[in-house]
Parts: C-alpha cells; sequence; structure tokens
C-alpha cells in the first residue's frame, strides 16, 4: 500500500504540474481514506500549489480533533519539538506528503496540511484532509469438526487477515513469541498436545502483531507412571506412599488403584477415589490407572516390599530368645520336682528300720473325760495306728561332740496318723 501511495503521487503529479502556471492556491490529497495496521508505518501522499511569484517559508501538518488550527500539530518546519516518528518527505515547491512510523490507534483521524509564504497573506490550509484508519491484525481459526474442543489427532487452519489489504501475503506467523512459519494461512494437521500455544501473526518487518488466539488439544492420560515416596522396601511401621502422576488435557479425573494377586492370576480392584497417593497396607505388585473424559491409560507395575514384625531382629536374636525360653522351662519343671521331694515320705529302707519301727495305737477322744459321749455315740469305733519310725543318726568319725549337743544320738521320728471315720 505504501508503495502505491508514492507512485499515485508522481502518477498525478504531471496533471497538477499542468496548473501551476495559473498560479493557484491549493492542496490535493490523492487519497481521502487511509488504512493502515497497528504497529506500522504509513505516507499520507500531498500536492499543493501557490503562486509562482512567491516563496515557501514554512510547512506543517495538524491532526485534527476540533479546529485545523487549533489542532495538534504532528510536523513543523520551524520548530524542532515535533515527534520523531512524524517525517515531512515532501518539498517545498509541490510535494508535501507526510511519513509516520510505528502508528497506533491514538493516531487514527484526520490531518490536514498548511503552509504559509513570504507574503503576509500568503497562506493556504488544505481541508478537508485525509481520514487514518488505524486496524489491528485478525487471525480467524477453521476446523473441519466445527466449534467444538480441538481434539489430539484434528486438523486446524489458521488464516491471518488484514481488512486494510485482503490480498496481502507478507505475515509471519508466530507462537508463543518464536517465529514459525509465513504466509496468510498456517495449516495445523493432525495435531498433538505439542501444537498447544498462543499464536499470532504480524506483517513482515513490522514488530507490531495481532491478537492471541489460543489453541488448546485436549488428548487422555499420557506417560502414566508410578513413583514411591520412602524406601521400596520396609517393616511394618514405614510409612510407603505410593504417588500416581499423569499428563492429561483436561486433567485426570480419577485415579483407580490395583493390586495383581500372584496366587490366581487375578486383579484385586482397590478404588481410592480422586485421590492420586495410595498408602499399601502389605506388599505385592500395585499399578495405578489414570481417566479424564479423552480415555484412561495404566502406568507400568511396581513391587513393594513389607517385611514382617519379626523381620527386622536378626537370626542371632531369634535364637538367643529361643534357648532363653527353654531354659526358663526347664528351669520351672525342676523347681517343681524339687518341691514335691520335700513332702516325700520315705518307707523303710532296711531290716533295721523296720525293727526300729513301734506301731502305736491310738483311740480317738480318749482322755480324761471319760464321761463325754462321742460324736458318733452308737457307732463303731475304730482304731487309729500310727506308725513310728526310730532311725539312728550315725555320727562321723571326725565330729567331736559339742555341750550344745549333750545326747550321743538323736531320733528322728516319722508320724503317719490315720483318722476314723464315723
Amino acid at each position: 500500500m505504501r508503495i502505491e501511495n508514492i507512485k499515485l503521487i508522481w502518477t498525478l503529479m504531471p496533471v497538477f504540474l499542468s496548473g501551476v502556471d495559473c498560479g493557484t492556491w491549493r492542496v490535493v490529497y490523492p487519497q481521502r481514506d487511509i488504512c493502515v495496521v497497528n504497529g506500522s508505518f504509513v505516507v499520507i501522499p500531498c500536492l499543493f500549489d501557490h503562486p509562482y511569484n512567491l516563496r515557501v517559508k514554512n510547512v506543517m501538518w495538524y491532526h485534527v480533533k476540533s479546529r485545523p488550527v487549533k489542532s495538534p500539530l504532528v510536523y513543523d518546519s520551524s520548530s524542532n519539538k515535533v515527534p520523531t516518528r512524524f517525517q515531512y518527505i515532501g518539498d517545498q515547491k509541490n510535494n508535501c506528503s507526510l511519513k509516520m512510523d510505528q502508528v497506533d490507534h491514538n493516531d487514527a483521524g484526520k490531518y490536514v496540511f498548511r503552509f504559509t509564504t513570504n507574503s503576509e497573506n500568503g497562506k493556504w490550509t488544505g481541508r478537508p484532509g485525509p481520514t487514518l484508519k488505524i486496524v489491528d491484525l485478525k487471525i480467524f481459526s477453521t476446523r473441519p469438526d466445527g466449534v467444538r474442543a480441538t481434539e489430539e489427532g484434528d486438523s486446524v487452519n489458521l488464516t491471518c487477515v488484514n481488512v486494510c489489504d485482503k490480498h496481502s501475503s507478507a505475515f509471519i506467523w508466530f507462537k508463543n513469541g518464536e517465529p514459525i512459519n509465513e504466509g496468510p494461512v498456517l495449516y495445523l494437521n493432525n495435531v498433538s498436545s505439542t501444537n498447544s500455544g498462543n499464536y499470532t501473526c504480524s506483517l513482515r518487518r513490522h514488530t507490531e502483531t495481532s491478537g492471541v488466539l489460543n489453541i488448546d488439544v485436549e488428548y487422555g492420560p499420557k506417560n502414566t507412571s508410578v513413583s514411591v515416596r520412602g524406601s521400596m522396601e520396609g517393616d511394618f511401621s514405614s510409612n510407603i506412599t505410593l504417588i500416581c502422576s499423569s499428563h492429561a488435557n483436561p486433567p485426570v479425573e480419577n485415579y483407580t488403584w490395583f493390586k495383581i494377586d500372584d496366587e490366581d492370576d487375578n486383579v484385586d480392584i482397590m478404588d481410592v477415589g480422586p485421590w492420586p497417593e495410595f498408602l499399601p497396607a502389605d506388599g505385592g505388585q500395585y499399578l495405578c490407572s489414570a481417566t479424564n473424559k479423552h480415555g484412561s491409560q495404566n502406568s507400568s507395575v511396581v513391587t513393594v516390599k513389607i517385611r514382617k514384625y519379626w523381620a527386622p531382629f536378626g537370626s542371632d536374636v531369634i535364637i538367643i530368645a529361643t534357648v532363653a525360653v527353654l531354659l526358663i522351662v526347664i528351669a520351672v519343671v525342676t523347681l517343681r520336682r524339687l518341691h514335691k521331694k520335700r513332702i516325700w515320705i520315705p518307707k523303710p529302707e532296711s531290716e533295721d528300720d523296720i525293727q526300729n519301727t513301734d506301731y502305736v495305737n491310738w483311740l480317738p477322744y480318749a482322755n480324761n473325760h471319760t464321761q463325754e459321749r462321742h460324736p458318733c455315740e452308737g457307732g463303731t469305733e475304730e482304731v487309729v495306728y500310727s506308725t513310728v519310725y526310730y532311725k539312728k543318726k550315725t555320727k562321723s568319725n571326725t565330729e567331736l561332740p559339742t555341750d550344745s549337743h549333750p545326747r550321743d544320738d538323736e531320733s528322728v521320728i516319722y508320724i503317719s496318723v490315720s483318722e476314723a471315720n464315723c
């Protein structure tokens, strides 16, 4: 467009110069409506004429907001206090064109050229001036499947549109700020998660880009895996946590844990709901499944080993404990046998013992109170026999008599008593 503007000036110049000899006051704007993309530069073409006997002293451009003379100056040849974005590329004879760099939406509106000469009354303002329109590049997305969410495997076409020049093809495409392609259309076929991101486009050699179009590719769970917090091997008191993780869009909605039963090759399902963490109660083989609306994926199997409560003790400790228990049992049995020997009544072992045995007849309740009747009066009196053993104590040849034992030998008396029955 800018090249076309310059060509237009030189095309109209011969026609315009044909009237110079007339010496008329005039300003001609070859384009009344100018459209430009935000961030680019633009040239406002302009031609002017004045009486040939006058000399141009000053040229000015106004951004018209109310009255032209009271509008802000964007260029003044007699002043150095003008924005550097505005550059006068004309002359003081016939060309009054103005170039604007890095235009933005604040630059939109009408512009007017004015010039003065060396004559006190030699001033002229060309109005109405051209109108400048500032637009943004737009991106349109087309999908074969309509307006639903973009899923993995779909095809998406992005088109960059310059409403000022619908036939323009000098575009650069960006993804997340990095250039990726050129041309008016960006084709994304068989999209995957790697195609998700923010897309923009811009005119070539321009820094200003279009608005952002976000592509969010949805897909089922991927890279599902199980990690372990703690050691893969522990005892019954260890805190072992299994953590299931997966990449999915939208995020995983549900995690399901499985424990493999090695005995009958069945799978014992343990559903822990939406939480990705699981605390195994015992050892075994575990895996998890991650699910969202686009599908599910299982992790690989991990093996957790949990030792029994006695496993932390070494074999030496177990042997020592077993021996200690056996010793205690032996000690208890020995003590009980010793206790029985204390209350044992010996039988006569020899003929001497029998000879030293006296038999005593004991009549129950026989005493001085013979006048009292036995409680079992009328019954048959039974004789109670008592056996008395006299066992002589043999002195040792080395034993010396003492005053505390005046008797030469002592006898031990054993008595057995049997009660009478009524």
